[in-house]
């Protein structure tokens, strides 16, 4: 009689790729994988608009739709500027927007990693599957969804002044921290959702105070002096400011800052993929 239903899910090979990978595991992992990935990245965007009149143009219609309104709201009801310098018919609209998309890829991700292993529950128990690329489909389908509202933006920055900054390249290389920290938080919610089902209920409320501690609305310097190590020790800070920088202002990034984050986004991914594949054997006892 064939036991093989019996038996617990293989072991993937990610530990000698740990091993061998060490603090670059994690990329070493996608680049094994990429053929997998992709694939199923682009089948979780598609099925996210499956059945839809306009598919994948929700995509693009989503980031239009928020960038008028936050126009609309904010240089022709409000008028509001961003810091101390003259008023910008549509400065504050763009910043904001593109704290937004900033904050957005990580809060997406973030809210789905909780069920992510729950959700895909047969790759457990069934078949011989690396369940690691799991966080990285689920962070580079939020990364597809970054890249169309940050092109969106870039049209309207092209409209409201006649050009981009040549800097605007540097926008793919400023975020790049930010997915590493993505992923690592990804592959510890995903494990950590699976014996504690309460996360997925507070991510939601833990990404909204993200937001509002993180410089979207206002400007860093707007903040008081006794509460500003809130925000200034939020590792979503330096990226937005580098965001807006390179995308809107014309600045290159910092780049001292960009290496320790990039340091700290490799030592989160790859505590992140630790502690999921610590965590992966208990997978089919509880699901």
């Amino acid at each position: 009689m064939d036991d093989t239903a019996s038996k617990p899910a293989p072991v993937s090979p990610l530990r000698p790729g740990v091993r061998n990978g060490g603090l670059f595991a994690p990329l070493v992992q996608l680049a094994r994988h990429r053929r997998l990935v992709f694939h199923l990245t682009r089948r979780e965007i598609a099925g996210r608009y499956r059945g839809s009149t306009f598919g994948l143009l929700w995509s693009l219609f989503n980031p239009l739709l928020l960038l008028a309104l936050y126009t609309f709201v904010f240089s022709t009801i409000f008028r509001m500027k961003w810091g101390a310098g003259p008023a910008n018919r549509a400065e504050f609209a763009i910043v904001v927007f593109a704290g937004m998309i900033v904050h957005g890829l990580f809060a997406e991700t973030a809210n789905r990693a909780p069920g992510l292993i729950v959700a895909n529950a047969n790759y457990v128990k069934r078949v011989v599957f690396p369940l690691e690329i799991l966080p990285w489909v689920a962070t580079l389908a939020a990364l597809f969804h970054t890249t169309v509202s940050t092109l969106v933006l870039a049209a309207f920055i092209l409209v409201e002044n006649g050009a981009l900054p040549p800097t605007a390249l540097l926008a793919p290389v400023v975020l790049l921290p930010l997915v590493l920290i993505t992923a690592g938080a990804c592959w510890a919610l995903a494990a950590l959702g699976v014996f504690f089902r309460d996360v997925g209920q507070t991510i939601g409320l833990v990404t909204t105070v993200l937001l509002f501690l993180s410089p979207v609305f206002y400007p860093p310097a707007a903040v008081p002096p006794e509460f500003r190590a809130l925000v200034e020790w939020n590792f979503l800070t330096p990226v937005m400011e580098a965001f807006r920088s390179v995308l809107y202002y014309g600045r290159a990034p910092d780049w001292l800052a960009w290496l320790y984050l990039m340091a700290a986004g490799l030592v989160v991914a790859w505590l992140g993929l630790r502690a999921f594949e610590h965590s992966r054997k208990g997978f089919a006892d509880v699901i």
